[in-house]
C-alpha cells in the first residue's frame, strides 16, 4: 500500500508553489494516498490481464480477391471520368 507523509506532501506543495492551510494538509494527505492506492491497484489488475495474441485473425473465412465490375457503382455517381469518380477538390495547392 502507498503512503504520503504530509512532509512529501508539502514538499510538492512548495514545488508546485501552492499554499495549503493547515487544516487542509490532512484531508490532502488522505486524498493522495486513496489515489495512489488505487493507481497501485489498477497497475495490479492491468498486470493481470490477458490479451489474447490472436486478436486481428480473422477466423471466420479466408480473404479472397474478388474483381467486379465497377461500371453499375459508376453510372449512379453524379460526375465520372473515365474509371474514376470525380469529387469535389477540398485541398488546394499555395
Amino acid at each position: 500500500m502507498t503512503k504520503i507523509t504530509k512532509q512529501e506532501l508539502l514538499k510538492i506543495a512548495q514545488i508546485s508553489q501552492l499554499r495549503l492551510d493547515e487544516d487542509e494538509i490532512m484531508p490532502f494527505v488522505k486524498q493522495i494516498d486513496d489515489l495512489l492506492t488505487y493507481a497501485q491497484r489498477v497497475q495490479e489488475v492491468v498486470g493481470e490481464a490477458e490479451v489474447p495474441l490472436n486478436k486481428n485473425i480473422n477466423v471466420l473465412r479466408q480473404d479472397l480477391v474478388v474483381r467486379t465490375d465497377s461500371l453499375q457503382i459508376l453510372q449512379q455517381a453524379p460526375e465520372q471520368e473515365q474509371d474514376y469518380f470525380v469529387v469535389p477538390k477540398i485541398i488546394e495547392n499555395k
